[in-house]
């Protein structure tokens, strides 16, 4: 039965989604009420597999050799699908408010939900060609997502974002190529499926061959230079750009990388090469980068997505590092910050659709107006900063941490990169929230008195958040001692 259900929470939200535009429903609760009941459902199903993981995979087609479209539930597919399973009905609740102002809404919601099954399929990937199939599929179904209002801008946006997806998968795929010709199996194994007497003397073409697949999987993770149709998909609906930089898309290019490191080249045969050193300088500039234009951006969405492009390399720099601490560090970032940027956008939309404001400069004095959902930013906003007591501080702690002890001197200045980056994000974070509570003096009291806090469907997930973000903060040790089982290899046994 648990090897059925591998499939099933795959499938049942592409179903769901399919039906969305084809059931004639009566009233739009009807459809707000079968998809957040099928969500949900499909939510447990996801945590009732994780709680009772299953034997062996299910395959679902096989080719020649070792390839097959298979699935299965190790320690990493436990964590992205968990975080996923999680994060997807709250913010499907958000999206029923949000989308009131939009039009489209049965195709929206219709990709919506398609996406959270295919996200699945990334996760429970039982090796490469499952993984890099559903990668693919990805792009293709968060593409209408991202020129939903159909302007100029967002379908602009929209091809930008697929040209870049599908080079980044053209690079990805010559990697996936080299593990199938030179692996001892497909499947996904901690320590890599490199066969040492079939690499011969290639050994620096093999190297070459990982840098170019981290480049064409950093795509999504928004790495330097391939971030830029990050900030321009901000074009889409806010659940949209939630979706892409803290759920599905960013964390699904991340969650690739660190498949393709450790799980398939492994750490043995990269640790200490020109790669690693390489990839590490790369993570680095764009941690950096991404503080340095988030600072200097004035309209409030490109800004957290900046600060995305950021922070996702944060994860990524915990990859570079290549020690079981650094997987750690490196997941520990890739949930919590899932949760304080989701927070932070869900915040950003609320904002836009009471207020219909986009740029920093509109939001003088609106603290006053909606004092829920900016008390509910500065949180997230503090722990991206990484203060103490929240998640942010938690995740910067243990990359820090794991560069220390690496003992690779090229990490140590990776600290360095997230020092400059707290202190660039208390900048252009922590100055929204100064002028929405303590706007200039010569602000006009008057000033946005029709605006207020949105109903509880936008405002219960922020709550969740926020409360997350704190109890993550405060009381981390299960949660990161789970993260430190899954690196060391204590769930790959199934």
């Amino acid at each position: 039965m648990s090897k059925i259900m591998l499939i099933a929470v795959i499938l049942i939200p592409v179903l769901i989604g399919v039906l969305v535009p084809v059931i004639p429903f009566r009233k739009r609760r009807h459809m707000e009420v079968f998809l957040e009941a099928g969500v949900v459902f499909n939510t447990l199903l996801v945590w009732s597999l994780l709680g009772h993981r299953p034997t062996d995979s299910f395959i679902l087609a096989k080719f020649t050799g070792d390839l097959a479209i298979a699935f299965r539930v190790d320690g990493m597919g436990m964590v992205f699908a968990g975080l996923v399973s999680f994060l997807w009905p709250l913010a499907t609740l958000f999206s029923f408010e949000y989308m009131t102002k939009e039009k489209h809404e049965k195709v929206f919601f219709m990709f919506y939900t398609i996406t959270y099954g295919v996200t699945l399929g990334i996760a429970l990937a039982d090796n490469i060609l499952t993984m890099y199939f559903f990668y693919e599929l990805l792009t293709l179904v968060t593409v209408p997502l991202v020129m939903h209002t159909l302007t100029r801008e967002a379908i602009l946006a929209s091809r930008k974002y697929l040209y870049y997806s599908l080079g980044g998968a053209a690079f990805a795929f010559i990697g996936m190529i080299f593990v199938i010709i030179y692996g001892n199996t497909t499947e996904f194994v901690l320590g890599g499926v490199l066969d040492v007497g079939k690499i011969g003397d290639r050994t620096n073409i093999l190297l070459l061959i990982y840098v170019i697949a981290f480049m064409g999987f950093g795509v999504k993770a928004a790495v330097c230079p391939f971030n830029s149709w990050l900030p321009q998909a901000g074009v889409a609906p806010t659940p949209v750009t939630a979706l892409l930089h803290a759920v599905a898309v960013v964390k699904a290019g991340a969650f690739a990388i660190i498949r393709l490191t450790f799980y398939s080249f492994g750490t043995d045969f990269l640790k200490g090469t020109w790669a690693q050193y390489t990839v590490m300088a790369v993570v680095m500039f764009t941690i950096v980068y991404g503080c340095s234009r988030a600072v200097k951006e004035t309209h409030l969405k490109r800004r957290l997505a900046y600060s995305t492009i950021s922070n996702l390399s944060y994860i990524l720099f915990g990859v570079t590092i290549m020690t079981p601490l650094g997987m750690t560090g490196a997941l520990t970032h890739m949930v919590f910050h899932a949760f304080m940027k989701i927070c932070s956008f869900f915040c950003a939309g609320a904002i836009m659709y009471r207020t219909e404001k986009h740029y920093i400069h509109e939001l003088d004095g609106l603290g006053r107006r909606m004092p829920w959902v900016f008390g509910i930013f500065t949180i997230s906003s503090l722990a991206l900063m990484g203060v103490p007591g929240l998640a942010g501080f938690i995740s910067k702690w243990n990359l820090a941490y794991a560069a220390v002890e690496s003992g690779n001197t090229l990490a140590y200045f990776g600290i360095g990169c997230l020092l400059v980056s707290a202190l660039l994000t208390a900048i252009y974070m922590l100055s929204i929230v100064i002028r929405a509570f303590f706007p200039p003096a010569d602000f006009d009291e008057n000033t946005g008195k029709e605006f207020s806090d949105p109903n509880w469907k936008m405002l219960l997930p922020l709550i969740v958040f926020a409360v997350a973000i704190i109890c993550f903060g405060l009381f981390s040790s299960p949660v990161v001692g789970f993260f430190r089982d899954v690196a060391d290899g204590y769930y790959n046994v199934v």
